[in-house]
């Protein structure tokens, strides 16, 4: 009768730890469902296309179909794409402007997610489109919401990307460009002080069209001379909250990649 008890005992345990074993492989499966339900996903990347918004140094994305219906009998179709790493939504990476930077191919999967924090400067570069975010806009920022954590990835919400692609230049009668952009203080904080991993915003350029015409990209050279990313044209920013989303920047695993297009989602509160 014990040896009866005994292996009952164990057969009820064996069938108690597989359950156990059973729903814990299933939790990712179950927080992904939830995820997926209770929480807003919001695409932060521009539509590519030759039309898509890109720096006027770099030529649009030209497509050349290499196989058609026609001429495979109907079973397939492919192009081939030729566009700039730098085109479109896009991340740029240290070994963009270091030459000992690191290079796309070296980030892991785990480096592909941030903790969101967004930056609303809008109403302000409605008035100015040379506004540049400056350290005490970030230092008014952390008052109402919080101290920004390190490792987060930090945007600049201009709402620049609502505008139509032969907008965003913003060229006056002499043919300047006007966009907004990053203080090179406000970089030198997020970046020394609270230890960002990654900066973003709609525009062309980290600098604004006026700083990067006078005295360079000082910004940008700053950003990924010390390490960190830099994304630029991003866009909805206006659907995701100031602190709380988190954003995932993900690209092809190219090798000595300094550059390239991007796809770029958050995952937000509702």
């Amino acid at each position: 009768m014990k040896k009866v008890l005994f292996f009952t005992f164990i057969l009820i345990q064996s069938f108690a730890f597989a359950g156990a074993v059973r729903d814990r492989n299933r939790g990712l499966w179950q927080d992904l469902a939830r995820l997926k339900t209770d929480y807003n996903w919001v695409d932060l990347t521009l539509e590519l296309s030759p039309e898509t918004p890109h720096w006027h140094g770099f030529d649009a994305l030209s497509i050349k179909p290499l196989y058609t219906f026609e001429n495979t009998d109907g079973v397939f179709l492919a192009y081939q794409y030729t566009l700039s790493g730098q085109y479109g939504t896009h991340t740029d990476f240290p070994g963009h402007f270091d030459p000992n930077g690191k290079l796309q191919h070296e980030y892991d999967p785990k480096d592909l997610a941030y903790p969101l924090v967004v930056i609303d400067k809008s109403k302000e570069v409605t008035v100015n489109a040379d506004y540049e975010l400056t350290k005490q806009d970030i230092l008014d920022f952390e008052q109402t919401y919080g101290q920004i954590p390190a490792g987060s990835f930090v945007v600049f919400r201009s709402d620049w990307s609502k505008r139509s692609a032969a907008e965003y230049e913003n060229k006056d009668e002499a043919g300047n460009s006007h966009y907004p952009g990053w203080h090179i203080e406000a970089l030198n904080y997020l970046v020394d002080v609270k230890h960002v991993a990654a900066v973003g915003h709609e525009t062309p350029d980290t600098d604004s069209a006026v700083t990067g015409n006078t005295v360079g990209f000082i910004g940008e050279d700053y950003v990924l001379d010390n390490g960190k990313l830099n994304v630029e044209l991003l866009k909805n920013l206006d659907q995701v909250p100031p602190i709380g989303a988190v954003a995932f920047i993900t690209f092809p695993k190219l090798k000595d990649g300094t550059g390239f297009t991007s796809r770029v989602f958050a995952i937000a509160p509702k």
